[in-house]
C-alpha cells in the first residue's frame, strides 16, 4: 500500500498538471514557445536520472531513498503550487522528477525484495502495474476536477498530503535493504546526459522564438549532441557506466528502446495539444476535459490485454508494427479537426484508435527490451525502457509546440482580420492550424517506430522466455 502510494504520485504527475496548463499558462504569463517546459521540465529530470536514482537507492538503502525522494517531491510540489511566474514554476517540476527518479526506482527494488512468495509477489506487481497503468487516465480527471473546483496550483499542492502520508507509514512499516559489492556511481554519465538533453529541448524552444538558423538555437542544439557523444564516450570507458552499453547494443533491444522514445516523442502531442483545443477552442470545462481525454486509457487498457494474449503466439515484432501504425493513423485523423469539429466524430475514434495501436506497441515492447539481459542488468535495462519514453517525451514535447508555434505565428500573418469578430475567428483558426501541424508530425513519428521496428527487430516468438514477468513504470 505505501509503495502503491508512492508510485500512484509519480505517475500522476506526468498528467495531472496538462489539464491545469491552460490556466497556469495564463496566470503566470508562459508564452506559446515556453508552455511545454511544464511537461518536459518533469520528464526530462525523471528520465535523465531514473538510472541513477536506480543506483542510487542500490547502494545508497533503498528505504532511505524512497524517503528522501518522498520528502524532497513533497517541497518541490510546494514550491510548484506556490509558483509566482514561469521559471519558478519549470524549476519546481524539474525538482519534481529528479526526486521522483529517486522514488520510483527505490519503491520497485523495495517490492522486489521484500516480497519473495511467489503468490504474494505477483499480486504485489499486479497492484504496482495497475497503479502504473491506470494513473495517467486517474491524473487527466484529477486534474480537471482540482483546476475546476479549487485552483490550477492545486494539481501540484495536493502531492503534499499524499508525500507525508506515503512517509509516514513508509518509517514504521517499510524496513530497510540495500545490494552490496561495488558502490561506486557514474556522475559524470548522469550529467552529461540530462544536460544534453536539457540543452537539445532548449533549442527547440529558441527556434519557435528566434527561428532554426537562429545562432542561439544552432548552439544549444549543438552543445546537446556534443554532451550526449560525451555520455556514450563516457559510458564506453567508464568502469561503473550508468548505462552498459551492451544493453543498447543488442540489435533487438536497441530497436525497442529507439522505437520506444520515438512512440514517446509522437504520444505526447495528442494529450498536449488535446488540452488546448479542449478547453480554449472548444470551450471545455477542465473536468471536462480530462473526460473528454480518457477514450485514450481505454483502448489501451482493451488492446493491452488482446496484445498480452498474442505476443507468445506471434512474437513482439508484427504487435509493434501493427500498433503503431494503428497508433499513427489515430493520430492522423486528428489532424481533420477543426474549430466547429464535434467530439464524437472526430476526436473520440482518433483518440480510441491511438490508444489501442499503444497497447499493442507497450506490452511487447515490454519483454523485448529485456530479451536475453542477464539477470544482474536486468534492472538497467527495465530502466533504460522507462528512460528512453520519458525522454522521447520531453524531446517530442518541445520539437512538436516549436513546430505549432511557428505555424500559429505564420497563420496568422498571413491571415489578417478587418473585424474584431473575425480576429477572434482566426486567432481560434490558427490555433486549431497549429495543433493539427503538430498531430500530423507526431503521426510521423509513430510511423517511423513501427519502421524501425519492421527493419531493425529481428526476434520472433521463438526468442522469447516461456515466462516473463516486466513490470512497466510508465
Amino acid at each position: 500500500m505505501v509503495l502503491a502510494i508512492a508510485q500512484l504520485m509519480v505517475v500522476l504527475d506526468a498528467t495531472i498538471v496538462n489539464i491545469a496548463l491552460p490556466k497556469a499558462q495564463v496566470d503566470l504569463g508562459i508564452t506559446d514557445a515556453n508552455r511545454q517546459w511544464v511537461m518536459t521540465a518533469y520528464t526530462l529530470a525523471f528520465g535523465g536520472l531514473l538510472l541513477l536514482g536506480g543506483r542510487i537507492a542500490d547502494y545508497w538503502g533503498r528505504k532511505r531513498t524512497f524517503l528522501v525522494g518522498a520528502v524532497g517531491f513533497a517541497l518541490a510540489s510546494a514550491l510548484g503550487g506556490l509558483a509566482t511566474n514561469g521559471g519558478l514554476l519549470f524549476a519546481a517540476r524539474a525538482l519534481q522528477g529528479g526526486f521522483g527518479a529517486l522514488l520510483a526506482p527505490a519503491g520497485l527494488a523495495l517490492l522486489t525484495v521484500l516480497f519473495t512468495d511467489a503468490k504474494e509477489r505477483a499480486k504485489a506487481f499486479g497492484v504496482y502495474g495497475g497503479i502504473s497503468a491506470g494513473g495517467a487516465a486517474v491524473g487527466l480527471v484529477l486534474g480537471g476536477v482540482l483546476t475546476e473546483y479549487t485552483n490550477w496550483r492545486w494539481c501540484l499542492l495536493v502531492n503534499i498530503p499524499v508525500a507525508l502520508i506515503a512517509l509516514i507509514l513508509a518509517l514504521r512499516i517499510v524496513p530497510e535493504s540495500r545490494a552490496h559489492g561495488n558502490t561506486k556511481y557514474d556522475i559524470p554519465g548522469a550529467i552529461t546526459a540530462t544536460l544534453g538533453l536539457v540543452s537539445l529541448v532548449y533549442g527547440f524552444t529558441k527556434a519557435a522564438e528566434d527561428g532554426w538558423d537562429a545562432a542561439a538555437t544552432l548552439a544549444f542544439i549543438g552543445a546537446g549532441l556534443v554532451l550526449l557523444f560525451a555520455f556514450v564516450v563516457i559510458e564506453l570507458r567508464s568502469k561503473n557506466p550508468l548505462l552498459p552499453m551492451r544493453i543498447v547494443l543488442d540489435r533487438n533491444r536497441g530497436g525497442s528502446y529507439l522505437a520506444s522514445m520515438l512512440v514517446g516523442a509522437g504520444m505526447m502531442g495528442a494529450f498536449f495539444f488535446l488540452t488546448f483545443y479542449f478547453q480554449i477552442v472548444l470551450g471545455y470545462t477542465p473536468i471536462k476535459a480530462g473526460l473528454a481525454s480518457l477514450p485514450v486509457s481505454l483502448g489501451v487498457f482493451i488492446s493491452a490485454g488482446l496484445a498480452s494474449r498474442f505476443v507468445p503466439k506471434i512474437g513482439p515484432k508484427p504487435l509493434m508494427v501493427l500498433g503503431s501504425l494503428l497508433a499513427a493513423a489515430g493520430m492522423a485523423y486528428l489532424t481533420q479537426i477543426s474549430v466547429t469539429s464535434a467530439y464524437a466524430s472526430h476526436v473520440l475514434p482518433a483518440q480510441l484508435i491511438l490508444g489501442l495501436g499503444m497497447g499493442f506497441v507497450f506490452v511487447p515492447l515490454s519483454s523485448l527490451a529485456l530479451l536475453g539481459v542477464p539477470n544482474h542488468d536486468a534492472g538497467a535495462a527495465s530502466a533504460t525502457l522507462n528512460a528512453t519514453q520519458q525522454v522521447g517525451g520531453s524531446l517530442g514535447a518541445a520539437l512538436l509546440n516549436t513546430f505549432a508555434t511557428t505555424a500559429l505565428t505564420a497563420y496568422l500573418t498571413s491571415h489578417q482580420a478587418t473585424s474584431p469578430e473575425q480576429g477572434k475567428l482566426i486567432a481560434l483558426e490558427a490555433m486549431v492550424h497549429s495543433y493539427k501541424i503538430a498531430f500530423a508530425w507526431g503521426a510521423g513519428l509513430l510511423l517511423l517506430s513501427g519502421i524501425v521496428t519492421l527493419i531493425v527487430v529481428k526476434a520472433s516468438k521463438k526468442d522469447l522466455p516461456a515466462e516473463s514477468s516486466v513490470v512497466h513504470m510508465g
